[in-house]
C-alpha cells in the first residue's frame, strides 16, 4: 500500500471511531496509539477528503405532501422532492439514496444509467458500494465531438465508486449521419450493451432542455442552426440525446434520426427515473412526464410546485 493510501485509511478509521463508534478524540488518540492533535487531524483529513457522508434521514412533511400529489397526477412509481433552500444540493443527494438502495439490494440487477450535470453531482453524494452481482449500463455515448471522453459521462465515475461491472457505449451522443449512427449501433457489442439496457429493471436519467443553453449544443453535440430545427418542431426537451415535443412524443427525423444512443427503457418494465430541477427545466420535465418517458422523478419543491400549475 503507498504512503497515501496508509494515510487515507488511518483518517478513514479515525473517521469511524468517531462518527460510527462515538469515540472522544482522546479515546480514539489511545487506540490508535497517536498524539491528540494527530486523532483530531485525521478526522478532519476524513472530512476533507469526502469520506464522511452525513444523511438527514427525516422526510419534510410539505415535501411528501407534493410528492404525493405528483405521483397522483401523472401516475408515477417513484416521486421524491429536496427541500428547495438547496436545490441542487437536494436534488443530488436525494438522487444519489435512492441509488444507493438499488445498488445495495441482494439480488442481481441491471441499474442503467444516462448522462448530465445532475447526475455527475450526485456521484459525489454516493458512496463505496460492493456489489460485483449488479450490471450497470450506459443509455449513452462515451465520446465527445472531439474524441475525447465526454465530461458529464456517469458511467466511468461510477465504475470508481461501485464494483458492479460497467457496460459503456463507446460511440458519440450523436453521430455525424444517419447512415454512420445505423452502422456503428449495429456493431455487436454495441448491439448487447443496448439490449441489456432495454432490460433494466432501473434507469437513472437527466432531462435536458433545448433553448439557447442546451446542453447538447454546449457540449458540441448540436449546432445552432441544427438546434433551431428542433424547436420549429416542437421540441422542448431531451433524454439521453432523444429529443421529444410538449406532448413527450420523440421528433420525427432531424437530430433523432442520428442519436446513437439506447432507446430509453421500456416504463412498463424499468423505472425510468428523471431528474431534474429549475424554472428553465420546467417544460422539458412536464412534457416527459405528460408522454410517459419517465416513470419516477427526482426534483426539488419549487419546480415541483410548478409543474403542478
Amino acid at each position: 500500500m503507498s504512503n497515501q493510501g496508509r494515510k487515507l485509511e488511518q483518517a478513514a478509521r479515525a473517521a469511524w471511531l468517531s462518527h460510527v463508534a462515538g469515540k472522544t478524540q482522546d479515546e480514539i488518540a489511545g487506540l490508535m496509539g497517536v498524539s491528540r492533535q494527530t486523532a483530531q487531524r485525521l478526522v478532519a483529513q476524513a472530512t476533507a477528503e469526502g469520506l464522511v457522508k452525513i444523511r438527514i434521514d427525516h422526510p419534510f412533511a410539505d415535501c411528501l405532501e407534493l410528492a404525493a400529489k405528483l405521483r397522483a397526477r401523472w401516475g408515477l412509481r417513484l416521486c421524491e422532492i429536496a427541500p428547495a433552500d438547496a436545490p441542487e444540493a437536494g436534488v443530488a443527494h436525494m438522487l444519489a439514496d435512492v441509488m444507493e438502495d438499488w445498488l445495495r439490494r441482494p439480488d442481481p440487477l441491471t441499474l442503467a444509467i444516462g448522462t448530465g450535470r445532475t447526475l455527475r453531482a450526485a456521484l459525489a453524494a454516493l458512496p463505496h458500494i460492493d456489489c460485483p452481482r449488479h450490471r450497470i449500463v450506459s443509455l449513452t455515448g462515451n465520446i465527445a465531438p472531439d474524441g475525447s471522453t465526454a465530461y458529464y459521462n456517469v458511467l466511468f465515475s461510477m465504475s470508481e465508486l461501485v464494483t458492479a461491472r460497467s457496460f459503456p457505449l463507446p460511440l458519440p451522443v450523436i453521430a455525424p449521419s444517419p447512415a454512420e449512427c445505423a452502422a456503428i449501433t449495429a456493431q455487436p457489442g454495441i448491439r448487447r450493451v443496448i439490449e441489456m439496457s432495454a432490460s433494466a429493471e432501473v434507469a437513472f436519467v437527466g432531462i435536458g432542455t433545448l433553448d439557447r443553453n442546451a446542453a447538447l449544443m454546449q457540449d458540441g453535440f448540436l449546432s445552432s442552426a441544427e438546434l433551431e430545427l428542433l424547436v420549429e418542431a416542437g421540441a422542448v426537451g431531451e433524454i439521453t440525446g432523444w429529443a421529444y415535443d410538449a406532448s413527450g412524443r420523440l421528433i420525427q427525423g432531424l437530430s433523432n434520426d442520428r442519436v446513437a444512443s439506447a432507446p430509453i427503457p421500456p416504463r412498463d418494465t424499468t423505472l425510468v427515473v428523471g431528474a431534474a430541477f429549475g424554472a428553465e427545466k420546467i417544460p422539458a420535465i412536464r412534457a416527459a412526464l405528460e408522454g410517459g418517458l419517465i416513470s419516477g422523478l427526482i426534483t426539488d419543491a419549487t419546480t415541483g410546485a410548478a409543474l403542478l400549475d
